[in-house]
């Protein structure tokens, strides 16, 4: 079996380096989250934000060379997903707003055109 790139799964922690973080997938291989990507913010010793046989929420970067996954807590953390519904709310809200540049920008111009003649 074979996770999806960007998918967002639970795996346990099974071992923890100055450099990163070992996690346990469900599908049975195993994969790495590096330092950097462990929090938003600057992380010195990672053992101050995972313990092993933690279970944590990682997003699925790539596989590497090694059959390994790169993973990401700090982007699963961040990652959304978002329904049809919230999408097409957000795409018609940005509709909107670039209409109403639009029409704001080409009053601003025939106003400027008129006052010259």
């Amino acid at each position: 079996m074979s996770l999806e790139i960007g998918a967002v799964v639970e795996g346990t922690v099974t071992g923890i380096s100055d450099f990163g973080a070992f996690v346990s997938l469900p599908d049975g291989m195993d994969g790495m989250v590096h330092i950097s990507e462990v929090d938003d913010n600057y992380v010195v010793n990672i053992r101050e934000y995972l313990k092993i046989s933690e279970v944590v929420r990682v997003k699925i970067l790539k596989k590497n060379d090694h059959g390994k996954y790169d993973l990401s807590i700090r982007q699963a953390r961040n990652h959304k997903s978002a329904s049809f519904d919230d999408l097409m709310e957000r795409f018609l809200k940005d509709s909107k707003e670039r209409q109403a540049d639009v029409k704001k920008n080409t009053e601003s111009k025939q106003g400027k055109s008129r006052g010259r003649f």
